[in-house]
């Protein structure tokens, strides 16, 4: 049976990561635009791309806010949608914020938003998978 998180395989021409059933989400923001976005693909556990979702939203104070948000409205629509307990993003400030550890004075609130919704998931994991090998949010 395949693992249901990202794992990186190793041979001696590449590595390539097995992505099975994750929910990949991204956020996007610049500090000039009127608006943030967001996207989100669940890829189910034969790599297929089952759902994806993806808006506009006021521009939030940080990238890292954007990111967050991203992942709340994932974890909301996998409730939906999905079993999904695994979500992946390229983004390693939001994988150390919610795994708590440092403090994020200015994230208060949406952690405790996140920390509700991830009761709802009792095997959360999230792991990062760089922007080059997710085959998905390739800018």
């Amino acid at each position: 049976m395949a693992p249901n998180t990202p794992q990186e395989l190793h041979n001696d021409e590449a590595q390539a990561i097995c992505l099975d059933n994750i929910c990949m989400v991204d956020g996007s923001w610049t500090s000039m635009a009127q608006f943030s976005g967001c996207i989100w693909v669940w890829k189910d556990s034969l790599g297929q791309i089952q759902l994806m979702r993806m808006r506009n939203f006021s521009r939030r104070e940080s990238a890292l806010h954007s990111e967050v948000e991203a992942l709340r409205w994932a974890m909301e629509s996998m409730l939906l949608h999905s079993s999904c307990q695994s979500f992946g993003t390229d983004c390693k400030d939001l994988i150390e914020m919610i795994r708590g550890h440092q403090a994020w004075p200015s994230f208060v609130n949406e952690l405790e938003t996140k920390k509700t919704l991830q009761l709802c998931f009792p095997e959360f994991k999230i792991s990062h998978i760089p922007r080059a090998q997710n085959g998905i949010f390739v800018r």
